[in-house]
């Protein structure tokens, strides 16, 4: 998916409206972002969280509460890989797990930050890496170089979007 300036021009005067280029670009990245497999979500992720991951930190560990992700961090390392991956995918999907259930409790700021934990525990050794060899999709490639484009606020909201989706929200109803 390509996008251009063209969406942020309004109807009435044909100017440039830098706000709704800014909403229109993470609307547009979220939504291509959450239409890919399940696996191009977590391979967007973890390159994401890997190559930004130096300004990411910041901001996703400075407004989160982390210590109450520490005990599914814990779980999650605690697991073989194909559970630990098993869990991802589950995340990603929405599934109703017990672990899903309990990630949904976290503060958007919280899961934006957990995700960005995960990938530091990927990088380690003690959760599962990216396969060696993986090739993401085409179109996750395009979601990838998007959201590189994008600003640095652009991409927080982005991955905070994304990430706060992710779970069951067992409060809901």
């Amino acid at each position: 998916m390509t996008f251009t300036s063209d969406s942020a021009l309004t109807p009435s005067s044909g100017a440039f409206n830098y706000s709704t280029q800014q909403t229109d670009a993470v609307a547009s990245t979220t939504a291509v972002l959450k239409a890919l497999s399940v696996d191009d979500q977590l391979a967007v992720l973890w390159y994401a969280y890997t190559e930004m991951g130096r300004s990411i930190t910041p901001a996703a560990t400075g407004a989160a509460r982390l210590q109450l992700a520490e005990g599914l961090l814990n779980q999650i390392k605690q697991m073989s890989h194909a559970e630990q991956l098993e869990v991802m995918r589950d995340l990603v999907a929405q599934r109703n797990t017990q672990f899903s259930r309990a990630y949904g409790l976290l503060s958007n700021n919280t899961k934006l930050a957990f995700w960005y934990e995960l990938a530091e525990l990927m990088a380690k050794g003690f959760v599962v890496p990216v396969p060696p060899g993986y090739q993401i999709s085409r179109d996750g490639a395009q979601v990838l170089e998007t959201l590189k484009e994008l600003d640095f606020g652009q991409q927080i909201t982005v991955l905070r979007k994304v990430a706060s989706d992710m779970g069951v929200d067992p409060l809901a109803d």
